[in-house]
C-alpha cells in the first residue's frame, strides 16, 4: 500500500494499519481488549509515538487506541476529509456597527493541522465568516493580527502595542473592539489594558476559548458572537472580559478587567468576578446589565492612552518558613517593585523583616495583597501588620494579586517617586479597589453539603 495513505504513522502503529489494510481517513471497526470502537482513522502528528492509532468517533471526539489492545480491524469505507475552514467574503451591511478584532494568538476559530497535531487559528474576516457565519448578522468585522503568541508569552511589550493599537482604532471611528486572547493570562492583559487605555468611548472586549473549535464542546464560536455583540451593540465602554457564564450555552458574562480571574483549568465557565458581581450578561439578543454603575458608551473619539510598564516588578507568594535570601536576591537583581501575596489579613514571618528593611532602604516599592483572593488587606489588626507597614510595605486594599502586580509595573513605568507611585497604586481605577464587597460578591458553594446538593438539584450549573 502507498505510504502516503498512512500520514504520520510509523513503526509498530504503521505496521498494524498495513496488517489490516486500513488507511488514514478510512472508516473502520476496531475490536480491542477494551471493547469495540468505530470511526475515522486520523493522521498522526509527525512527532508522536508509534504505539497508538487515532480515531475520530461519532461524537466528534478523538480517541487514541493502544495498538497492543487491538484484536482486529476492518476498513468499512473511505472518505478523505478536508479540515481547512472555508473562506467566504465577509459581507458589509448598512446600519451594523463596525467592530475591530485584534488577534494575539489565542484560538477563537480554528482548524486542526494533523501533520503537527496543532490547532491553527482562523483569523481573516473571510475565515471567521466561514467558521462563524452568524458574525455577519452582528457587525461589520475587520481584523488585524497584532502578534501570534501563546498567552503565557504575553507581557509588557505586547500590552503596550495593544494599547497603542486600540487608541488608533478609536480615533479612526470604530464602534467597538474585540481582542482574541489565550485564556491563561487573559485577566492579566485585562488589567493592563484597563490601566493603559483609560476613559474609552467604546467597549473593549477580551475574549478567548477554553476548548478549540474542532471539539464539539467548543466555546469559541459562542464566545466570539457574545464578544462582538457586546463590542458593537453594548453600551458599557470599559475593558471587559467576555467568557461563558454557566456551563451551558445560555449566555456569557462581562467581567471588569480589574476584578476577574481564571478559576478552573478546563471548565468553559472558568472566569469569575472576584469580590463583586459581573457587570452584565450577554447573549445574541444583547447585553443585560447586572451592575447599575458603569462607564457608558460615548460618541466622541477621546481616549487616554498611558502605555507605560516597568519589567522590574515581581510577585512574592509567601509560604511558612520562607527565607529572607529570596527577597534579598530579588533586590540584588534590580527589582524595584514587589507585590507580596501574604497570608490572612496580609502577613509574612518575622524572619523576613530584616530583608524587608534592606529592600525599603534601597528604594524598593512594596505592596501587600492576599492569598485568600477575596477580602481586604488589614494590617492594623495585628502587630505583624503594623510592623510591616513601619518597614515600608503598603496595603493594597482588595486588589487582586495579579492586578496589583500589573498596576505596580504600570506605575513604575511612569515614576520612581514613592509618593507618586503610592498615589497611582491606591487611586482606584475601574474598581481595582472597592470600598466594600457586596454580600453576593463572595459565593463559594461546597458540594456534599445537604442544602447545597438540594440547590444543585433545583437549578443548573
Amino acid at each position: 500500500m502507498n505510504e502516503d495513505i498512512f500520514q504520520g504513522y510509523k513503526g509498530e502503529a504503521l505496521g498494524t494499519l498495513k496488517k489490516y489494510n486500513v488507511r488514514v481517513w478510512g472508516q473502520a471497526m476496531v475490536n480491542t481488549t477494551r471493547g469495540p470502537f468505530n470511526g475515522t482513522i486520523l493522521p498522526r502528528a509527525e512527532n508522536d509515538d508509534d504505539q497508538h492509532i487515532v480515531m475520530k468517533i461519532p461524537t466528534g471526539y478523538n480517541v487514541g487506541i493502544d495498538i497492543k489492545t487491538i484484536i482486529e480491524m476492518e476498513e468499512t469505507g473511505y472518505k478523505k476529509a478536508n479540515y481547512k475552514i472555508p473562506e467566504k467574503e465577509f459581507p458589509y451591511t448598512d446600519n451594523l456597527p463596525a467592530v475591530k478584532l485584534f488577534g494575539t494568538g489565542g484560538t477563537i476559530a480554528s482548524r486542526l493541522d494533523y501533520r503537527t497535531g496543532a490547532v491553527i487559528p482562523a483569523f481573516s474576516p473571510g475565515e471567521l465568516y466561514g467558521a462563524v457565519p452568524e458574525l455577519a448578522d452582528i457587525c461589520n468585522l475587520t481584523t488585524e493580527k497584532v502578534f501570534a503568541v501563546f498567552s503565557e508569552n504575553m507581557g509588557p511589550k505586547q500590552y503596550i502595542s495593544l494599547a497603542k493599537a486600540i487608541g488608533r482604532e478609536i480615533e479612526n471611528g470604530v464602534d467597538g473592539i474585540v481582542i482574541g486572547h489565550g485564556t491563561d493570562t487573559l485577566h492579566h492583559t485585562g488589567a493592563a489594558l484597563t490601566f493603559m487605555v483609560q476613559n474609552p468611548p467604546v467597549p473593549i472586549i477580551l475574549v478567548g476559548s477554553q476548548r478549540s473549535s474542532d471539539r464539539p464542546s467548543s466555546d469559541a464560536a459562542l464566545n466570539l458572537m457574545h464578544a462582538t455583540t457586546a463590542a458593537g451593540h453594548g453600551d458599557i465602554a470599559e475593558v471587559l472580559v467576555c467568557m461563558f457564564g454557566p456551563t451551558s450555552d445560555e449566555y456569557g458574562l462581562l467581567h471588569k478587567g480589574t476584578r476577574v480571574r481564571k478559576m478552573h483549568s478546563s471548565y468553559r465557565s472558568t472566569f469569575r468576578t472576584i469580590g463583586d458581581t459581573p457587570v452584565a450578561t450577554v447573549s445574541r439578543q444583547g447585553v443585560v446589565h447586572i451592575k447599575k454603575n458603569y462607564h457608558p458608551r460615548r460618541k466622541d473619539r477621546s481616549v487616554v492612552i498611558k502605555p507605560f510598564f516597568s519589567d522590574k516588578v515581581t510577585m512574592l507568594y509567601y509560604y511558612p518558613a520562607m527565607n529572607p535570601d529570596i527577597l534579598d536576591a530579588m533586590v540584588d537583581k534590580g527589582y524595584k517593585g514587589i507585590v507580596f501575596v501574604g497570608t490572612g489579613l496580609g502577613h509574612v514571618n518575622k524572619e523576613l523583616y530584616p530583608a524587608i528593611e534592606r529592600a525599603h532602604a534601597k528604594g524598593v516599592h512594596m505592596y501587600m495583597t492576599l492569598q485568600t483572593i477575596w477580602g481586604y488587606v488589614h494590617m492594623f489588626v495585628y502587630d505583624t501588620g503594623r510592623d510591616m507597614m513601619a518597614k515600608g510595605i503598603i496595603p493594597a486594599g482588595n486588589m487582586l494579586p495579579e492586578v496589583a502586580y500589573i498596576k505596580l509595573g504600570w506605575a513604575l513605568g511612569q515614576s520612581d517617586d514613592p509618593e507618586e507611585v503610592k498615589r497611582l497604586m491606591l487611586t482606584p481605577i475601574n474598581d481595582d479597589i472597592t470600598e466594600r464587597e457586596p454580600y453576593n460578591g463572595y459565593l463559594v458553594y461546597q458540594g456534599g453539603i445537604p442544602e447545597v446538593e438540594d440547590f444543585i438539584k433545583r437549578v443548573h450549573k
